[in-house]
């Protein structure tokens, strides 16, 4: 397990390991983190509160009461100066708790619970982001929004990368007219834009498709656009690999030309594979972000981090409400971001060259 020492050893690959460990935790477990429900929890006369402020002593008497909050409404606007003005009733006290009993779901989508890992006691809410403009908390969509965003990478890749292979194994190992056919159709692939075809596609489609179907119709067309690269790569790699003496010896015992390729030849290509499926899942997370952003992708009233991003295009909440703007947006340079970080540490402990180069700089001991 060399390769897993020098992983550890190299303190980037493991922030961006333990950030995406922690993210995909709290999104698997996001019915339990989040204090409320990202679609049907509304706070009347909250819309576009700022982030809820944590007291610890009472407001009226001055008693020390520990963490709490207090119900928080908008007021009326300010007319010389536009703001919109915030009503707190200091009477009611709402305590801060752990595991407290809040709205109702299924736990890993079967267990029925109710117990969430935070909120409030009383008439008060917690908003720990404030909320959107139809008084839904934010944070909590954020966490829901990130199961959208965290899983297109993976399933992406689960469908795009078995193509890659298939296809660079066959064209490599077969060479001849099959190369040259499944090279031009990949060299086509590479042609089309993804973005622009996303964008083209996406805006035919009917309003009335639900974002599940959005969903999958993103991932699909992202998946089968994205092969192309990997199938050149994994060609190349094949056609050294199939000259080797293993894979002769394969052929001498009759092993077919498709065994032979699944079990000899496509396993040596593994360290690529993984690097590369690394670093192809932030492709997919921008992407969807993308086309919710603007408004082709995961439609209101489903989070996803691309829609939560899309009141960056209202002004005034851009200037007025910036952590509407900018939790989303950190989320996602934060995930791309720690995706880059470990796929180049596996570059690094994968790459058999580096073994190479330690084995050639050890003393001669003759």
């Amino acid at each position: 397990m060399d390769w897993w020492r020098k992983l550890k050893k190299n303190s980037l690959a493991r922030f961006g390991g333990t950030i995406l460990i922690i993210f995909y935790a709290i999104v698997i477990l996001a019915d339990f983190v989040a204090p409320y429900h990202p679609v049907e929890h509304f706070q009347v006369d909250g819309s576009l509160l700022p982030p809820t402020q944590i007291y610890w002593r009472n407001q009226e008497t001055g008693a020390f009461l520990g963490p709490h909050v207090y119900p928080t409404t908008q007021g009326p606007t300010d007319l010389e100066t536009g703001d919109r003005l915030l009503t707190v009733d200091f009477s009611q006290p709402s305590p801060l708790r752990l595991f407290v009993r809040g709205t109702p779901y299924k736990f890993l989508y079967f267990i029925p619970l109710d117990l969430h890992l935070f909120g409030t006691v009383g008439e008060g809410f917690i908003n720990l982001l404030g909320t959107d403009e139809q008084g839904r908390d934010q944070f909590s969509r954020l966490i829901f929004g990130g199961r959208i965003s965290l899983s297109i990478g993976l399933l992406g890749i689960a469908i795009s990368f078995p193509i890659g292979m298939f296809v660079g194994g066959v064209s490599g190992y077969f060479g001849g007219i099959v190369d040259s056919i499944l090279m031009r159709m990949v060299e086509v692939l590479m042609t089309i834009p993804t973005i622009y075809l996303l964008v083209a596609l996406a805006a035919i489609l009917p309003m009335s498709m639900s974002s599940a179907e959005r969903f999958v119709l993103i991932i699909v067309i992202t998946s089968f656009v994205s092969w192309s690269g990997l199938a050149r790569v994994v060609r190349g790699q094949v056609l050294s690999i199939k000259e080797r003496e293993f894979v002769d010896a394969a052929r001498v015992i009759g092993a077919s030309s498709p065994l032979i390729i699944v079990r000899h030849i496509l396993p040596q290509t593994a360290t690529y594979i993984i690097i590369s499926a690394t670093l192809a899942v932030p492709g997919f997370i921008v992407a969807e972000s993308v086309l919710s952003l603007i408004g082709l992708g995961i439609q209101q009233p489903d989070p996803s981090w691309g829609n939560l991003l899309s009141v960056a295009t209202n002004a005034s909440i851009l200037v007025l409400q910036p952590w509407l703007v900018w939790s989303p947006a950190a989320l996602v340079v934060l995930t791309v971001l720690a995706f880059n970080l470990l796929g180049d540490g596996l570059r690094d402990a994968l790459d058999p060259r580096t073994l190479q180069k330690q084995v050639q700089q050890l003393p001669d001991q003759s």
